[in-house]
């Protein structure tokens, strides 16, 4: 769509940023945009598939385990483990369960906040985790480390990058600490 057909130039609208030129649909720039949308949607199909096949977890699962296992002391408020895995609250709650049915991970009520909730690794996700990261990175490693030049890893990484920390910069503070302290924890 043109800017005109969703609300005019962003000049016009209240509170947007200036643009030198509306986009159109026949942009040759937005080749780029349909080309990341198209390989991003294949390869977590892919990967997806892999991991469901080989360790029954699915890829937003194992992003949820990878997460955990990175954070210190394996635990996250469930809020920052949604803002990582990128899904919404609800859906964090209905991946969460799933992973605490299969006994990868426990809930607990946050010791400082009784309002929060923290999700935590548990012995038996981490050794799932570490089966299926070999799945996991043979696939990353098949269908993009082997097929992208190190020169245009290089470039979408800094592309990407500049994505990341123009979106970071415009987000809203006060996603909280990534996990809860019990009282008297540094």
């Amino acid at each position: 769509m043109t800017s005109e057909l969703i609300g005019g130039s962003p000049a016009a609208r209240p509170g947007a940023a200036t643009q030198v030129a509306p986009t159109s649909p026949t942009d040759p720039r937005l080749g780029a945009w349909r080309t990341l949308i198209h390989a991003h949607a294949r390869l977590f199909r892919r990967l997806d598939e892999e991991l469901q096949a080989a360790h029954g977890i699915s890829l937003a699962e194992y992003d949820a385990l990878l997460q955990l296992a990175n954070a210190p002391g394996r635990r996250l408020r469930m809020s920052v483990l949604a803002e990582r895995v990128l899904l919404s609250r609800s859906g964090i709650t209905r991946l969460v369960d799933r992973l605490v049915a299969d006994r990868m991970v426990e809930r607990s009520v946050c010791p400082t906040d009784a309002r929060g909730a923290e999700a935590t690794l548990t012995p038996d996700g981490l050794d799932r985790l570490r089966a299926a990261s070999r799945t996991h990175l043979d696939g990353v490693t098949r269908y993009f480390l082997d097929v992208v030049s190190s020169e245009d890893r290089a470039a979408i990484e800094r592309g990407l990058g500049a994505v990341v920390v123009e979106l970071e910069s415009r987000a809203h503070s006060g996603i909280g600490d990534s996990a809860c302290t019990t009282p008297g924890e540094a």
